[in-house]
């Protein structure tokens, strides 16, 4: 890029688990409210914003482009133009991306980017039996065809097609995510007990972190629908009670014969949204304002759909062959908690050479994804992962991170459903 990409400010609403306090919460009001948020506290008039970017996967019929409605319901003037992005895990930090990219070829100055997902409302379809029995009833033009047509109903028809399960699974591999982590585990020789263990590491940090108030700054209350008699504050999803005793008694979710992966070590589905002010370097100096950091860098990378998890190590490889970092280079890191599995194949595969002669087309391994400096206030294991939301949260942790820690570089990364992942690398102010 022609210059670092500042990110001014950014704020998150609470993650809380599918199904609890944020349930009832639309996609739009909850992307809404951190957007504005932003705006309140970003130095910038809501109508000097060249575009508006959000990351979204789920894609609510009733908000269509959320991003838009999302922007008008923020307040921003009708001319600010939205769009929404759809990488699946990466959207949230693809608006960033986009946005940077923008600006470095001079397409606009000011950029309003994030992510948002409510996984409690992705809704349960019909099925294409019953989808036919009802266009067939809709087309009945005389009484006798509505009643031949209606005595074509049986029972079945009324199960759901799950939305949630459609857009966890890879419709190449055939795999839902979870069988993914499961190929891993068996490819890097990963224990029930490792993963259990890396799971028990999460919620114990993020307790702590939540506890100690290290997510107060970065966390937006959220008036709690339909009523709004509370607001929402912190996250719902850390365990203080977790053990690997409680553990160890889960079965395999995804795999029941021989798995190794259960809902005690994956990510969480979960309601979350956040958003970042972001502009060029020049223009941050320009105006006056101080950002959080800075944008330096940014790499995608492909690999199987059935190997996904490891999307971490061949972005991380890319972005290092066009930024020349090395991992010593960071003192933090933020990778992406999809499952322990994942995690754990992902440092195993970082620190081999035998790898990345094998799939990376390097001599050496790119180094360790050291677990001293990474994950240190948990992650989705823990907190959860709002899939469109995620990719921005890990941003401005590890933004805030690298202030808090007095440390100059950050990698955030993740891996991406389809076989694709992500890699930042992020400078403190």
């Amino acid at each position: 890029m022609k210059e670092r990409i500042a990110i001014i400010d950014g704020i998150r609403s609470p993650m809380a688990k599918a199904g609890t306090v944020l349930k009832d919460t639309p996609a739009d009001d909850l992307g809404a409210a951190v957007v504005r948020e932003v705006m309140n506290r970003g130095g910038v008039a809501p109508g000097e914003i060249d575009e508006v970017i959000i990351g979204n996967v789920a894609q609510p019929a009733n908000a269509a482009n959320i991003s838009r409605v999302i922007a008008l319901k923020a307040g921003l003037p009708i001319e600010v133009p939205a769009y929404t992005v759809h990488r699946n895990c990466a959207s949230g930090m693809e608006s960033i991306t986009d946005a940077a990219t923008k600006i470095s070829a001079g397409r606009g100055s000011v950029y309003l980017a994030g992510g948002v997902e409510s996984m409690s409302n992705i809704p349960l379809l019909f099925n294409r039996e019953y989808t036919a029995f009802i266009n067939r009833l809709m087309r009945a033009k005389t009484g006798r065809d509505r009643v031949k047509t209606l005595l074509s109903f049986r029972l079945r028809m009324l199960k759901p097609e799950i939305g949630l399960v459609q857009g966890l699974t890879d419709p190449v591999s055939g795999l839902i995510m979870g069988m993914t982590a499961e190929n891993l585990a068996r490819e890097f020789h990963i224990t029930r007990e490792e993963q259990d263990e890396y799971a028990l590491r999460s919620h114990q940090l993020a307790v702590e972190a939540r506890d100690a108030g290290l997510f107060d700054d970065e966390i937006l209350p959220i008036p709690r629908y339909p009523d709004f008699a509370e607001m929402v504050s912190r996250d719902v999803g850390p365990r203080e009670g977790q053990s690997m005793e409680s553990l160890a008694k889960l079965k395999p979710y995804f795999d029941r014969r021989s798995g190794t992966v259960t809902v005690g070590n994956s990510s969480q589905v979960t309601d979350g949204a956040a958003a970042v002010l972001v502009m060029g370097e020049k223009e941050a100096k320009r105006r006056g304002l101080k950002p959080m950091g800075y944008l330096r860098d940014f790499a995608y990378a492909s690999l199987e759909p059935e190997r996904m998890g490891l999307g971490p190590v061949y972005a991380t490889a890319r972005l290092m062959e066009q930024t020349r970092f090395r991992m010593s280079d960071v003192g933090y890191i933020e990778l992406n908690e999809a499952f322990a599995a994942q995690v754990i194949a992902c440092e195993r595969a970082s620190d081999s050479d035998e790898f990345a002669r094998r799939y990376l087309n390097r001599d050496r391994k790119i180094g360790a994804f050291d677990r001293s400096i990474m994950n240190l206030q948990g992650g989705a294991i823990a907190l959860g992962h709002p899939v469109g939301m995620t990719g921005t949260r890990l941003v401005l942790h590890t933004l805030r991170e690298l202030r808090r820690r007095n440390t100059s570089l950050g990698l955030a990364t993740l891996c991406v459903g389809g076989g694709q992942g992500a890699a930042l690398l992020l400078e403190a102010a």
